[in-house]
């Protein structure tokens, strides 16, 4: 039901609330393990690399199952498949916990990434069903949010359960989504996911070939591909290496990283308000003129003060480009109707230049040097304004027919 502030503004929908609390929750989880994995991993008595396959394996099953979770939320709903998804990275973290080999932790971390692309998608979707259209980019920057604290909070309780044994994170995760699944499934158990104004037979699912035929889908899609690349990937597994082999001390590539989130959240707070206002598309281009400005110059950075404000900047930059593309795709899939596979591509173009971006960059880094690797990272983040300048703007007060 749609509430009203005394201000005027449109408030947040419970079951909005709903979502961003499980999705905190899901963050810490996530969070929990992420700082123990590599070394759990290296436990086996596998090298570095072997290790790094482990970490890469979620991503990389997240990626090749996406059409399939896409598929599944089209036939069967948002809500089965959102559950699903939690209760089937529940089981593969337990039993990640009890890993006897090698082989075991990598097959069942892997599995992991088929649930959570069921998660992901249809968390989606469910955001897109759910979040009234004047407010969409609040809706996404709220979510975000959730996740970004959630996923800031984790590492450090990650850190103290290490103390109990490298297992236990493991085992806590599994707790903290059964425990999101069981919130969600008992508190949206009821929850109309159509609209008042759809209570006539539902809409046909859009199809991806249709959504291809808007632009601002088309320009999405590279924007989700460079802010994967340059924000998910090439900050989180390259930025780090850059800070240590400039300033030969791991703490900065933690304070590096540490800023870098801190101005995603920061410009959270208003990057959604700002993108139901002035429109989406400004915020995107924004975003990315941002982000390549501050990425392209860091490999050439001595300067520690200059390589920790740069840090920065690009959290603004992905602070901006999320809620902008994200508001922009719920748009064009609409309330009415089912678009799994359409929001499964979305999230795919994302997941791909995560995966792509670290290992290209990083053979660039080995042969040209770090310098030529993020001036890489910039060309990518500036490849994907133009289809943007050429998209139609798609807030629901100016937009027009695509």
């Amino acid at each position: 039901m749609k509430r009203r502030t005394t201000a005027g503004t449109t408030a947040l929908p419970a079951e909005i609330r709903v979502l961003l609390v499980a999705a905190f929750l899901i963050a810490v989880g996530f969070g929990l393990v992420s700082p123990v994995l590599p070394a759990y991993a290296r436990s086996f008595d596998v090298g570095v690399a072997a290790a790094s396959v482990v970490v890469s394996a979620f991503a990389f099953f997240r990626l090749v199952f996406a059409p399939v979770g896409g598929a599944l939320v089209q036939r069967l709903g948002e809500r089965p498949v959102y559950l699903t998804g939690l209760l089937v990275v529940a089981a593969s973290s337990l039993a990640t916990a009890f890993a006897q080999s090698y082989v075991q932790l990598l097959v069942l971390r892997g599995l992991g990434g088929i649930g959570s692309t069921m998660f992901t998608v249809s968390a989606m979707a469910l955001l897109v069903r759910l979040a009234p259209p004047a407010i969409r980019g609040r809706v996404s920057s709220a979510y975000a949010s959730a996740f970004l604290i959630g996923g800031m909070l984790g590492p450090v309780l990650g850190g103290a359960l290490a103390g109990f044994g490298l297992r236990a994170p493991f085992a806590v995760y599994a707790v903290a989504l059964v425990a999101a699944a069981a919130l969600v499934g008992v508190r949206l158990g009821g929850t109309r996911l159509r609209p008042a104004d759809h209570a006539g037979p539902q809409d046909p699912p859009m199809r991806l070939r249709d959504a291809l035929g808007h632009r601002t889908y088309v320009a999405a899609l590279g924007s989700g591909f460079a802010n994967g690349w340059c924000n998910f990937g090439v900050r989180v597994a390259v930025l780090p290496q850059l800070a240590v082999a400039v300033h030969d001390d791991t703490w900065v590539a933690g304070i590096a990283l540490a800023l870098a989130a801190a101005g995603t959240a920061a410009t959270l707070q208003f990057s959604g308000r700002m993108a139901d206002s002035m429109g989406r598309r400004p915020l995107v281009v924004s975003g990315l003129v941002v982000t390549a400005l501050s990425l392209g110059p860091l490999g050439l950075s001595s300067s520690l003060v200059v390589l920790l404000v740069l840090s920065a900047l690009s959290g603004v930059g992905a602070g901006l480009v999320n809620p902008g593309q994200q508001a922009s795709v719920a748009d064009i899939v609409g309330s009415g109707r089912n678009g799994g596979t359409v929001l499964s591509t979305f999230q795919m173009s994302q997941d791909a230049g995560a995966i792509l971006g670290p290992v290209l960059v990083g053979v660039v880094a080995d042969q040209a040097g770090f310098g030529w690797a993020f001036a890489t990272t910039a060309f990518v983040c500036l490849l994907a304004i133009p289809p943007w300048l050429a998209a139609p703007e798609t807030r629901p007060e100016t937009a027009t027919a695509g």
